[in-house]
């Protein structure tokens, strides 16, 4: 492919036969190529006002935004300042609010599994009640989206395109954050390493949908760990793919460690990914595919090695990514994960 990442218009899906041929075609090219695209024709409107919001949260005094601190969550929502949400063991240069569908929070019963903290209500500015409607809508939009997407993947894949709803339905598990990317004070720019955006990782669940604003700033390591600029497309969801993808597909699938680099000095960059995953208690399936039977890459990561079951697998990358909060919340944790 010349177009690195490719543009992809989901448009072309429903313009006859022969146009969703060649859309497919195309769509399974990216997947297994790339682990890449650009996808515009999505038909979802509002990232712009979305974006907007972000920044008007972003912008809110100290106190309320750490009124809101993730340390408060047992269920792993709300706000972290820069630093909080570590990669590879390395803080992050970013603040973000998590959020995840809006649930009662509940203490699990003995006997259930951890993850059911995944499962409880988000934090919200008591002063831009606005912020609460949209990201939930948005969120909404994008579930139905990603399910769509998915099911077109695995028709390019020669696969029933049903095959993973009973993995994801009825509940997928969805993750939304507001990330601000502000850029290093002037005093810290000759220094050796300023701070990383967002370290090296690959993303663990089936789908991500990124809408960027126009600073730009993510880089994917197509081939080879040389990282490449992903341009900004004006109304593009920025998609990968996950971890869980690549293994179901023995690697025929691709899902690309990327990062994001900080920004400079009097910068801000401002992002909102969506990451579309099986529901807690969901277990991947091999899929059926001509594709799949005939590939020979990766089914294990041996410096990530994937649990059966999606919850279980979610708890692992908090348990590194929030070290703070885990000890704080869930001590019992810290020597069951394997770190």
């Amino acid at each position: 492919m010349s177009d690195m990442p490719p543009v992809i218009d989901l448009r072309a899906a429903e313009r006859g036969p022969e146009a969703r041929a060649e859309f497919l075609d195309r769509l399974r090219r990216a997947a297994h190529e790339i682990g890449f695209f650009q996808l515009v024709g999505h038909g979802v409107v509002g990232a712009a006002e979305l974006l907007d919001l972000s920044r008007q949260f972003f912008a809110l005094p100290d106190r309320e935004r750490h009124e809101l601190d993730i340390l408060n969550s047992p269920h792993f929502r709300g706000y972290s300042r820069l630093g909080r949400e570590h990669t590879r063991g390395e803080p992050d240069q970013r603040q973000q609010l998590d959020i995840g569908p809006e649930r009662p929070g509940a203490r699990p019963a003995a006997g259930e599994p951890t993850y059911r903290w995944l499962i409880g209500p988000n934090q919200w500015p008591a002063s831009l009640p606005e912020l609460r409607q949209a990201v939930l809508a948005w969120m909404d939009q994008l579930a139905d989206l990603s399910h769509r997407l998915l099911r077109l993947i695995l028709e390019s894949l020669e696969t029933p395109a049903d095959f993973l709803d009973t993995v994801v339905a009825p509940d997928p598990q969805v993750h939304f954050k507001l990330l601000h990317y502000p850029g290093p004070a002037a005093e810290v720019v000759d220094t050796i390493s300023p701070g990383q955006g967002a370290g090296i990782h690959k993303d663990l669940g089936l789908l991500t949908l990124l809408v960027q604003d126009s600073v730009g700033g993510l880089q994917v390591a197509f081939e080879d760990d040389n990282f490449v600029d992903v341009p900004v497309v004006a109304d593009a969801f920025v998609v990968n793919l996950g971890e869980l993808l690549e293994v179901a597909t023995r690697g025929y699938l691709k899902a690309t460690i990327h990062r994001v680099v900080r920004p400079a000095p009097g910068v801000d960059r401002y992002s909102m990914p969506f990451f579309y995953s099986p529901r807690l208690e969901g277990e991947m399936r091999p899929l059926p595919s001509r594709y799949v039977s005939e590939a020979d890459g990766v089914v294990v990561d041996p410096g990530n090695p994937l649990f059966a079951c999606y919850g279980d697998n979610v708890m692992k990358g908090l348990t590194r990514g929030f070290p703070d909060l885990i000890a704080r919340h869930h001590p019992d944790l810290l020597n069951t994960t394997g770190q």
